[in-house]
């Protein structure tokens, strides 16, 4: 019986460890309501931010040219950044990606 209370209370505390490591490597703070992130809480999320704005800036840049191809570049370059920061803000937002309500959640 107590070897049964022991693994329990071993895997209680590996779980309860490895979600404060998860909070540790967390780069942005869950929105309040609905599905994403919020602002970034750590160096790593505001750099994120600020690599994904100044590619935005320069898809813009693109855009605004005349040569050709040069908007459709500029569109496909947009929808390639936006699928690559998209997943690392999900993987590093404190409590994934999920439904929220609210105060109640």
């Amino acid at each position: 019986m107590s070897t049964r209370s022991a693994r329990k209370t071993r895997e209680a505390d590996r779980a309860q460890k490895a979600t404060t490591q998860a909070e540790a490597r967390a780069w942005f703070a869950p929105k309040r309501c609905g599905l994403g992130s919020g602002l970034p809480i750590r160096w790593q999320g505001w750099l994120l931010y600020a690599v994904y704005l100044a590619a935005i800036a320069g898809c813009v840049v693109l855009f605004q040219t005349d040569t050709y191809g040069a908007r459709t570049g500029a569109i496909g370059l947009i929808l390639a950044v936006s699928a690559l920061v998209l997943p690392i803000c999900a993987r590093r937002t404190r409590g994934g990606w999920r439904w929220r309500w609210g105060r109640t959640d």
